[in-house]
């Protein structure tokens, strides 16, 4: 259990870090309240985007200054019309599997990272499947559905048994974090030998996690080639969503040699649906505080934290909230999803999610309603499961101290029995 006292301290380094990427930095007392921890940490990211705009102002989208160099903390950019070949040098978000090479091309979200790739593959595989496990990430599928005909979108079912085998048409599986726990570890347990390609979006899991390992190295056992896609806006901010970022990393194992592998000839198709998208990545949206010792071990707290609650949650809403609990055991931990007595459609569960927080943050309780997660505070939101078409309310868990998490866990099932 963290202590109130120690929660501020972890929370003062975490400012003191932010703090210290600017030029002049700023006197910032150890908080007082996780209130004042939120609004710090808002403010010092939102000073760190106005001097990189300040610094940085010959580094405009025509590039048109060639004294220009722009930079954001660890990383260097070079680029031309519109960052159509944009360049970055910097820290990996991901830690490095041993044996293994990577290429990274940046995005300007998670979403133009996946979409840019999902066209680059109907650009190698004429046709193919593509198979998504239950309750994979909603905006995903819908984009294969609606822009995607070539790939052919395949639900499976559990229990997976043969489910990964080979078949006529090339194979692509796509593994979400977001799935519940149940169907990421069946993955897991088959044979991926029948698999052609693994588009593993790791957006829910820390960058470091052992799930992400697990992940490879189960792709490597089977010989499966890897592009791992990634929004960088929840977990690797610290909770402050300093910039909207995406990311594809093409996985290549040492065995396969050089040339034209399938992760190479990926990456350089990709390359060009993000030009021709215009989805690259803003310098000024890359985290300036990343990379160092400090960052990894202070993500590695918050998100320790945050699975911690998550279970505490998870347990008492099981036990409180049972006939009205949608599913409490996502593989990632970071967030629950609660149901009506009466079916919700997107703007009843909005408006749910919308009334819980108000009503809660009346009374001092560090909840919110905002469409993310990863934060200092409770978020809420709507929440559809695009496999089942059913709505309901999100509740993503916060870093706070265990206790204070408790108390607003315990108010959110009162209030959700009362109101739902």
């Amino acid at each position: 259990m963290e202590t109130i006292e120690a929660y501020l301290e972890r929370k003062h380094r975490e400012i003191g870090l932010l703090n210290g990427c600017l030029t002049s930095p700023r006197h910032v007392p150890c908080p007082r309240s996780v209130d004042e921890v939120i609004r710090t940490k808002f403010q010092l990211t939102a000073a760190l985007r106005a001097e990189h705009a300040l610094q940085d102002w010959k580094a405009t989208e025509t590039s048109w200054s060639a004294t220009a160099s722009p930079t954001s903390g660890p990383f260097t950019f070079s680029y031309d019309y519109q960052r159509a070949d944009l360049k970055v040098n910097g820290p990996s978000f991901y830690e490095r599997e041993p044996g293994c090479g990577s290429e990274t091309i940046y995005t300007a979200s998670g979403m133009a990272a996946i979409s840019a790739l999902l066209l680059a593959a109907t650009r190698i595989f004429a046709k193919a499947d593509i198979l998504v496990l239950p309750g994979s990430y909603g905006e995903t599928l819908e984009l294969i559905d609606r822009f995607v005909p070539d790939l052919r979108l395949v639900t499976l079912r559990l229990p997976l048994d043969g489910a990964l085998a080979g078949a006529g048409a090339p194979r692509i599986l796509l593994l979400d974090s977001c799935v519940a726990a149940g169907a990421f570890e069946a993955a897991l347990r088959c044979d991926g030998s029948g698999v052609d390609l693994l588009i593993f979006d790791t957006t829910c899991f820390a960058g470091r996690s052992g799930r992400i390992r697990r992940v490879l190295r189960w792709a490597r056992r089977s010989g499966i080639p890897v592009v791992m896609v990634r929004s960088h806006t929840k977990l690797d901010s610290l909770g402050a969503e300093y910039g909207r970022l995406g990311s594809a990393v093409f996985v290549s194992w040492s065995e396969e040699g050089v040339g034209h592998s399938l992760p190479e000839r990926l990456a350089a198709e990709t390359r060009d649906a993000v030009r021709l998208l215009g989805g690259a990545a803003l310098p000024a949206h890359f985290p300036p505080f990343v990379g160092t010792a400090d960052y990894w071990a202070l993500t590695k707290r918050r998100v320790a934290a945050i699975l911690r609650n998550g279970r505490h949650a998870a347990r008492r809403f099981a036990r409180e909230l049972a006939s009205l609990s949608a599913e409490l055991h996502f593989t990632h931990g970071l967030y629950v999803t609660l149901r009506s007595r009466r079916p919700l459609d997107e703007a009843s569960a909005r408006q749910a999610a919308d009334a819980m927080s108000r009503d809660l943050g009346r009374d001092g309780l560090p909840i919110r309603h905002a469409g993310s997660f990863g934060f200092d505070f409770a978020a809420t939101e709507w929440f559809h499961n695009a496999t089942t078409d059913e709505y309901s309310v999100r509740v993503a868990v916060p870093d706070l101290p265990t206790e204070l998490w408790n108390d607003l866990a315990a108010a959110i099932a009162r209030w959700w029995r009362a109101h739902q």
